[in-house]
């Protein structure tokens, strides 16, 4: 099955407003909301997902939920969305402590009893709920792979925000034979650039936190994801991304409104 025909995209997102992005202070302005439709296929036609096909919803500026076999995995629930339309989750990844990707009150609303909560170990414990996973570990959880990669600033006027001793998580989830990299907030670090089969990413590029879309098009051509969603925008415009990789063919950049 290609990656096209494997992935459901939920219909469409609000253009956003709001400017979101990660502080010293750990809190930064909540994302905006998305506008929730219905997974659509070509054409827009509305389908019903297929048991192997993986249903994507970029919510916000750093949420993103995954639909697979019944279940709902997200990774940093935190922002403005219409969480309450939201399906509960079963699963829930916590890239990192900064306000805008951990908010207990956004997962007090959308977990359940049983929901499955995996963090940094400094995010578990300014919530003081979760498991740690630490870079390097992989965990089955719910019948996917979970591994933590390393995110990091790299860029001295930026070193401030993400540490790389503070061991911050990106993650790769496995479904079935799908693999996806959600890379939190990081700059185009080594370990990302060894990243492998990689079918879709998600690469942040607001400043002065993450990348420009320059950083991340350099990054996205050393391991090259089949589809790349440029994420946490800020005021950087996703459309240079694609402007950038252009004369690679095979990387297909998505280009949604998520600031």
């Amino acid at each position: 099955m290609s990656v096209s025909a494997a992935i459901a995209i939920v219909a469409s997102l609000a253009a956003a407003a709001v400017l979101a992005g990660c502080s010293e202070a750990d809190s930064a302005p909540p994302a905006s909301a998305p506008a929730t439709s219905p997974t659509t296929g070509p054409a827009g036609s509305q389908t019903q997902p297929a048991e192997d096909e993986l249903t994507i919803d970029p919510i916000n500026h750093s949420a993103v939920r995954f639909a697979w076999r019944g279940r709902q995995y997200y990774v940093d629930p935190a922002g403005k969305a219409d969480w309450a339309e939201k399906p509960k989750a079963d699963a829930i990844f916590i890239t990192h402590e900064h306000g805008d990707h951990l908010s207990p009150d956004v997962i007090d609303r959308i977990r359940k009893e049983g929901t499955v909560i995996l963090g940094s170990a400094a995010a578990v414990k300014k919530a003081g709920f979760g498991e740690a996973i630490e870079v390097g570990q992989s965990k089955q959880v719910l019948g996917i792979a979970v591994e933590a990669v390393p995110a990091y600033n790299l860029t001295p006027d930026r070193l401030r925000y993400h540490p790389k001793e503070r061991k911050d998580n990106g993650y790769v989830l496995t479904f079935g034979d799908m693999r996806v990299y959600v890379a939190g907030d990081t700059e185009g670090a080594s370990e990302m650039k060894a990243l492998k089969d990689i079918d879709v990413a998600f690469l942040p590029i607001n400043l002065p936190y993450t990348m420009t879309p320059a950083e991340a098009a350099e990054a996205a051509r050393a391991f090259r994801p089949k589809v790349l969603y440029p994420y946490h925008q800020g005021r950087s415009d996703p459309a240079e991304v694609k402007r950038l990789l252009a004369d690679v063919p095979e990387i297909e950049v998505r280009i949604l409104p998520m600031p």
